[in-house]
């Protein structure tokens, strides 16, 4: 028989499930856990503009301190980290924007010249400009008349 003492038990059991799920939202709210449109953050376009590459990423917040860029033979990786510390002597009252580490890397094509590379942020997004190497670079044929 079903009496009160079970159906107090199994509300209880219902209200912890509640609580434990809405710890799950709190700590995908607070950072704790990783969103799914984060996973293949940062957002990138690449382009090849015929003597060089170029990745433009979106980087809201973030200055050209907080970035890292690596390229290794055919490999560009991009690496950054968001810091959302509260000014010295203040205290967090709300903290909605989320404090984030990432790393993204790029299959670059074709070979590349470190040497005549570059990268700039304005408004938030990250412009790395490739220069390809001088033997893979296009070349114009004259065509002649005979």
């Amino acid at each position: 028989m079903f009496g009160y003492g079970d159906f107090d038990r199994t509300i209880q059991l219902m209200d912890q499930l509640r609580r434990r799920m809405d710890r799950v939202f709190e700590g995908y709210d607070s950072g704790g856990v990783f969103p799914a449109e984060l996973a293949t953050f940062p957002r990138t376009n690449v382009y090849d503009a015929g003597t060089q590459f170029v990745y433009e990423l979106e980087v809201p917040g973030l200055s050209e301190k907080a970035l890292d860029i690596n390229l290794t033979q055919d490999v560009l990786t991009v690496s950054g980290e968001r810091k959302t510390d509260a000014p010295e002597g203040y205290s967090v009252h709300r903290q909605e924007r989320v404090p984030y580490k990432f790393s993204r890397s790029y299959k670059v094509p074709t070979r590349v010249n470190p040497d005549r590379s570059s990268a700039s942020v304005t408004d938030g997004v990250l412009t790395i400009t490739l220069e390809k190497a001088e033997e893979v670079q296009p070349r114009q044929i004259a065509v002649r008349v005979n």
